[in-house]
């Protein structure tokens, strides 16, 4: 009697296994558009296991590349190894922190000169910040920018054919942005400046970023991929949003005025 259902029992369970396979992987449809914890997104962004090589592009115009990377510690429980030791498969130091490196470069139009640039930044593993470093270069021009939270300072470096130039800043003189102004602005009264800063206008608008998260769908090719979309709103007016992908690689970055970062992975496509 039981050899006759046997086969009937192992069916059903094959099919019922399907069928939650599918449903956690295309979610029965409710997923879209659901709400996801920020957490959760960024620290699979910190925990990506590959670089994302990104095309810039403006109002559909190529100007230029960037490459952002991700990395853990000593070495990532992905199986992602160290830049400076080797470390094999899924081993992993004594977690310490997460950092993010970003550079890459741009030619805005012609006849111009490109701009070179490189992020690097350092999180603990709260993901809170601790470092920040800057460096924008454009012949025979440098700009640097680095900053200690627990220094609670921000050194800014200006360098050129004629010289060089430092300025140290305490986080409270940042939180003023009037008084940068009249620090660079010299002693052009801010009256004459009034319609070109904007200060009186914008002193309401919040400058903090609050990031959303939500699963979406991203067509590639001829197929949909579940991603994640990251959307805030810069200067409370101008949306920016992040397409990730579910093992945290950046795929697409829209920022406002036409600018565009676009996964090499999918323009080659």
């Amino acid at each position: 009697m039981f050899s006759r259902l046997y086969f009937p029992l192992i069916a059903l369970f094959w099919i019922v296994m399907n069928v939650l396979l599918w449903r956690a992987e295309f979610g029965g449809g409710r997923e879209f558009g659901s709400a996801v914890s920020m957490e959760v997104v960024w620290q699979k962004i910190l925990t990506a296991p590959d670089d994302s090589t990104l095309e810039i592009s403006l109002n559909g115009k190529k100007i230029g590349y960037c490459r952002w990377g991700a990395n853990a510690g000593e070495g990532l429980a992905t199986g992602k190894i160290s830049r400076e030791d080797y470390l094999p498969d899924g081993m992993v130091k004594q977690l310490d922190n997460y950092t993010i490196d970003l550079e890459g470069n741009v030619l805005p139009g012609q006849p111009a000169t490109r701009v070179r640039f490189n992020l690097h930044v350092e999180f603990a593993t709260n993901h809170a910040w601790r470092e920040l470093s800057v460096r924008v270069a454009t012949r025979p021009s440098v700009w640097t920018v680095h900053t200690v939270t627990a220094d609670e300072t921000l050194d800014l470096e200006y360098e050129d054919d004629s010289g060089k130039w430092s300025r140290t800043f305490a986080f409270d003189e940042l939180r003023d942005p009037r008084k940068l102004l009249e620090e660079f602005a010299g002693s052009l009264p801010l009256a004459l400046l009034g319609p070109v800063t904007g200060l009186e206008q914008q002193k309401n608008l919040s400058l903090g970023l609050r990031w959303e998260a939500r699963n979406d769908w991203l067509k590639i090719g001829h197929s949909q991929v579940r991603v994640y979309r990251l959307q805030t709103r810069l200067l409370d007016r101008f949306q920016a949003v992040v397409i990730v992908s579910r093992v945290g690689e950046i795929l697409r970055v829209e920022l406002p005025n036409g600018l565009l970062l676009m996964n090499e992975a999918l323009t080659n496509l």
